[in-house]
C-alpha cells in the first residue's frame, strides 16, 4: 500500500476514494471488529459522495417555502415566520427521498416591500439558475396565479431547468380544484400539497427525484485544461471590485465592466503566477442606503451562488473595521459548502499599530473556526502583497484534494487512541477502532467506534489530523459510526 499522502488524481474509484485492494482490506478489518458489512458500505458511500444534485425551492413571499423545506428535510430547521424578509444564517440543507440524496436550497425571505417585485424575483430566480439542477416552484393555491408568479415562470423558462410545480396549501379534497387551475401557468402538472400537514408531499418528491439528474454536471474546474474556479466573496464594500481590478490590471487582462448592473456578475479569466484562474466575481453587489436590507439579502444570495460554483473561496475582510457578524456568516457559508478557503485582509496599508493589535485579537476570537485557513494581508488600492494570493490559493487547493491512505490513517489513529483515550462516561470508555478517508474536496473521514464519541473528542481528533497531515486551507468532515451491540444482531 502506498503510504504517501497524495492529492486525489483521476482514477475511477468504485468505493469513494478507496481503490479495490484498499477497500477489500478495509472490509476485512471491519468484519473482524464486528461491524455489519452493509452498514460500513453505506457509511463509506455516504461520506464519499461527489457533488449532490441541487434542488432550489422558489416562490413569492408567504407561500410556504420554508415550511415545505422543513417537510422535505424531515426536521424543523429553516426559519418559518409569517412575513417575508426573514434572514437565515443557512440556506442549504441535505435531504433524502427514495434512497436518493440531494441538496435543498431555501430561497425564501424576499424583501418585497423594500426591493420591489422585479428585483426580488430576479434575485430569487438568479439563485435558482446559478445553483439548481431542478426547481420546485411553490404557488399558494388558495390565492391563485399572481403577476409575481407569472414573472417567476418567465425567468424559470429562460433558465431551462426542470421545474416541479407545487400547489401548496391544499389541505383537503376541496382544495384540489384550486390546484387544477394552476395548469394555466404552462409549466406542467400542479402537485397538490399541504406542506404544513404533509399531504401530497410524497408524490411531489417522487416527481422531484425524476427531475433531478443522477449525477450533476461538474460546474467547477475539473475538466482537462479548465481553469480552477475562485470565488471572491465578502460583505458589500470591502473592496472586492478593487481587488479584482487590481489583479486583472497588473496582468493586463481585459475585464468586462457592466456599468450599473448588480444582477449579472461576470466570471473573469485572470492570469496570475503563470496560471489562468477563473474568478467568480461577486463584486457587483452594492449597498444603497434606501435598499440596505434588500441589498444585504441579495448579497447573501450572490455569495451563496458564487460559493456553490467555486472550488476556492477567497474571503475578503476589511481590516480597518471590526470583524462583523456578516463576515462570520460568509465564513460559515463557505465552510458548510466544503470549499477550500483563503482569508484576505484588505486595506492593510491603512492600519496603525493599535488597530493591528486589536485585529489580531478579533481574528483569534471571531475567526477561530477557520484558524487553519491561509491568510494574506493585502491592499487592493496599492497592490501590496498581491503576489502572496496565488501561493495561498494553491496551498488551500492542495489541502482540499489531499488524501491519507487507510493504512497510514489507522496507524495514526491507533497511536492517538493509545496516547489520548476518550474520557470515561457512565462507566464506559468508547474507543475509535479504525477509520478511512472516504473522499476529498473537502477531505471526508469515517471513523468506526465501540461507542458514542463526544463532540469535543472529535474536535481533538480533527486538530491532531491537521497537525499530522496538514490539510491547510480546507474544512474536514468527520462522521462516526458506532458498532451495534452484538446481542442485537440477528
Amino acid at each position: 500500500m502506498n503510504d504517501q499522502i497524495q492529492p486525489e488524481g483521476s482514477p475511477d474509484h468504485e468505493h469513494g476514494a478507496l481503490g479495490d485492494a484498499e477497500y477489500a482490506q478495509f472490509m476485512e478489518l471491519a468484519a473482524e471488529e464486528g461491524f455489519d458489512v452493509e452498514d460500513v458500505e453505506g457509511a463509506i458511500e455516504e461520506a464519499g459522495h461527489g457533488p449532490l444534485p441541487v434542488l432550489a425551492v422558489v416562490g413569492r413571499p408567504n407561500v410556504g417555502k420554508s415550511t415545505l423545506v422543513n417537510r422535505i428535510i424531515g426536521r424543523r430547521e429553516a426559519v418559518v415566520e409569517d412575513k417575508p424578509g426573514v434572514t437565515r444564517d443557512r440556506v442549504t440543507y441535505e435531504a433524502e427521498w427514495a434512497g436518493r440524496r440531494f441538496k435543498v436550497v431555501d430561497t425564501g425571505g424576499w424583501e418585497q416591500d423594500v426591493l420591489g417585485i422585479d428585483a426580488s424575483v430576479a434575485a430569487q430566480a438568479e439563485y435558482a439558475i446559478e445553483t439548481a439542477d431542478a426547481v420546485v416552484f411553490v404557488v399558494d393555491s388558495t390565492v391563485g396565479v399572481t403577476d409575481t408568479d407569472e414573472a417567476v415562470v418567465r425567468l424559470l423558462r429562460k433558465a431551462k431547468k426542470p421545474v416541479v410545480l407545487c400547489a401548496n396549501k391544499v389541505d383537503g379534497p376541496s382544495g384540489e380544484a384550486d390546484a387544477t387551475a394552476l395548469w394555466s401557468l404552462g409549466i406542467g402538472e400542479p402537485h397538490p400539497v399541504s406542506s404544513l400537514h404533509g399531504r401530497g408531499t410524497g408524490d411531489m418528491l417522487d416527481a422531484v427525484i425524476e427531475a433531478l439528474p443522477d449525477a450533476p454536471p461538474q460546474t467547477f474546474g475539473t475538466a482537462i485544461g479548465g481553469p480552477r474556479r475562485i470565488a471572491l466573496i465578502g460583505r458589500p464594500n470591502v473592496g472586492k471590485s478593487s481587488l479584482l481590478n487590481k489583479v486583472a490590471d497588473e496582468d493586463r487582462v481585459v475585464v468586462n465592466e457592466l456599468a450599473g448592473t448588480t444582477r449579472d456578475p461576470v466570471d473573469e479569466l485572470i492570469e496570475l503566477g503563470g496560471v489562468t484562474w477563473k474568478f467568480i466575481d461577486t463584486a457587483g453587489i452594492r449597498k444603497r442606503v434606501h435598499l440596505q436590507q434588500g441589498a444585504d439579502y441579495y448579497a447573501s444570495l450572490r455569495t451563496a451562488a458564487a460559493v456553490e460554483k467555486a472550488e476556492v473561496a477567497v474571503i475578503l475582510i476589511d481590516a480597518s473595521e471590526t470583524i462583523s457578524v456578516q463576515d462570520q456568516r460568509i465564513v460559515t457559508m463557505a465552510v458548510e459548502a466544503g470549499r477550500a478557503i483563503v482569508v484576505a485582509f484588505n486595506k492593510w496599508d491603512t492600519l496603525d499599530e493599535e488597530r493591528r493589535y486589536y485585529l489580531e485579537r478579533e481574528i483569534e476570537t471571531e475567526l477561530a473556526q477557520i484558524a487553519w485557513a491561509p491568510r494574506v494581508n493585502v491592499s487592493a488600492r496599492t497592490g501590496r502583497h498581491m503576489e502572496k494570493l496565488v501561493p495561498a490559493i494553491e496551498t488551500a487547493l492542495d489541502g482540499w484534494e489531499t488524501r491519507v491512505p487507510t493504512g497510514r490513517l489507522n496507524a495514526f489513529l491507533g497511536e492517538l487512541v493509545a496516547a489520548h483515550p476518550h474520557p470515561i462516561r457512565g462507566g464506559k470508555q468508547p474507543r475509535i477502532l479504525f477509520g478511512t478517508q472516504a473522499g476529498t474536496k473537502p477531505p471526508r473521514f469515517v471513523l468506526f467506534s465501540s461507542g458514542f464519541i463526544e463532540h469535543g473528542y472529535r474536535r481533538f481528533v480533527e486538530r491532531r489530523l491537521r497537525e499530522e497531515f496538514g490539510f491547510e486551507g480546507t474544512p474536514i468532515h468527520i462522521s462516526v459510526r458506532v458498532r451495534e451491540k452484538r446481542g442485537r444482531k440477528k
